[in-house]
């Protein structure tokens, strides 16, 4: 029996739209402002030298190009003829990368935490508010109220969750959940990480439902032992489910309530 509903977030119960077409454009175009503000923040700090670490690493050929401009831009001149170049980096040169990162939907942790403390910012000042599907915050209440342990799963860093549902349409829905997981569990394209988080929750698989709009990450639950649903959603990337049942509403979701 299902005793606890892991949701995913973008296409299922929030629009694609409001990640794609909000979130992200609003730290992208906040990350150098953010950074210049808090640049003797050790938090930030420490964020900043892990995307540098893995700027200096990466090997796609687009970023060695960005690599080179960045050390061009850095470059000083000598100030005497026996002078050598030196280079001046600093906690902006990373932007740059941080951007094709965005661009390119490429999912760095050090990035997610970035963005989340920025969404924070942009919450706090009212230029946020999560635009839930219509049906969600009364189908998350009805389950909490029926006794489901409720837990969120998304690629989304804990903390972009957490303000996402502080600060919805509906109110403030944070409280309705006992668990947060991220992609420090694992990748949600892996079995395995579904099994992590069965076993924190203390829980078989089979006492969970996960809900998605991502066929990868249903046969990933599945194959852990979690039942599944497929969200189908309008404006959605993925329309098919691929074999899994597949609901347009929360409200569409019924269960045996697990305490009856």
């Amino acid at each position: 029996m299902v005793s606890c509903i892991l949701l995913d977030i973008e296409g299922t119960t929030c629009p694609v739209s409001f990640v794609a077409a909000v979130l992200f454009p609003y730290a992208r175009d906040h990350l150098s402002s953010f950074l210049e503000q808090h640049n003797n923040d050790p938090a930030v700090q420490a964020l900043i030298k892990t995307v540098q670490t893995v700027f200096s690493a990466d090997s796609n050929p687009e970023v060695e190009l960005l690599r080179q401009s960045q050390a061009g831009l850095n470059q000083i001149p000598p100030s005497s003829p026996g002078a050598s170049a030196t280079t001046t980096p600093s906690q902006l040169d990373v932007v740059p990368y941080l951007h094709w990162l965005i661009d390119h939907d490429i999912k760095l942790t050090a990035l997610k935490d970035l963005q989340g403390l920025i969404w924070m910012e942009g919450y706090a000042c009212g230029d946020l508010v999560a635009p839930l599907f219509n049906e969600v915050a009364e189908a998350l209440l009805d389950w909490k109220q029926k006794g489901y342990q409720l837990a969120v799963y998304s690629s989304g860093s804990v903390a972009a969750q957490q303000l996402l549902y502080r600060h919805s349409q509906d109110g403030n829905l944070e409280g309705l959940f006992s668990h947060w997981f991220d992609t420090r569990r694992g990748p949600k394209q892996s079995p395995g990480s579904y099994s992590a988080i069965a076993s924190i929750l203390q829980l078989d698989p089979e006492q969970i439902l996960f809900v998605s709009d991502a066929v990868a990450e249903l046969v990933a639950a599945s194959e852990a032992g979690m039942a599944v649903f497929f969200s189908d959603r309008e404006g959605n990337p993925e329309r098919d489910p691929g074999g899994f049942t597949s609901i347009s509403s929360l409200a569409e979701i019924q269960l045996e309530p697990p305490n009856s």
